[in-house]
């Protein structure tokens, strides 16, 4: 699993409007700038991170983009399903199979779930998406900002 250049520049150019002086809004030069990508690139992305309610466009001359909320209340996870989707990552394409059936769940198919029930091969990979889903909706914004704040006021006290 790889998540797309997009996610990265999303999350780079939120955690840079994050950091910003009194939470001014930068514009898209500055921000293509910073995170060496092009313009338009990152103007669609954007686009996204606005339509979804992470970031607000501040029209005008000194205009720009802003955060839409406070950045605790920005996950990593919100980020990333904005930018990839909301699929799951896990999808058993050999549910038909003679190895699914045995690997089936008889638990599952004592419930009276349908003819070929859950797979336990896909019960551990939900099981392992679940956990990166939650590792990612514990994460926000603004505890990169405040490990990022740490880092340089101990490489302030080193000097």
């Amino acid at each position: 699993m790889q998540f797309s250049k997009s996610t990265d520049y999303a999350l780079h150019a939120l955690i840079h409007l994050g950091g910003s002086r009194n939470g001014h809004n930068i514009g898209i030069k500055e921000l293509s700038a910073t995170l060496g990508v092009s313009e338009s690139y990152l103007s669609k992305i954007m686009s996204k991170l606005r339509q979804d309610g992470i970031v607000r466009a501040v029209p005008g001359v000194n205009g720009g983009y802003e955060l839409a909320r406070p950045a605790d209340h920005i996950t990593f996870l919100d980020v990333i399903q904005v930018i990839e989707g909301r699929q799951q990552l896990f999808e058993c394409s050999n549910s038909n199979s003679r190895q699914h059936l045995l690997l089936g769940d008889e638990d599952a198919a004592e419930k009276q779930q349908p003819k070929g029930c859950e797979c336990l091969v896909k019960r551990v990979m939900d099981g392992a998406e679940q956990h990166l889903y939650s590792y990612l909706r514990e994460h926000t914004l603004q505890f990169v900002l405040d490990e990022a704040a740490k880092r340089c006021s101990h490489e302030e006290n080193k000097k």
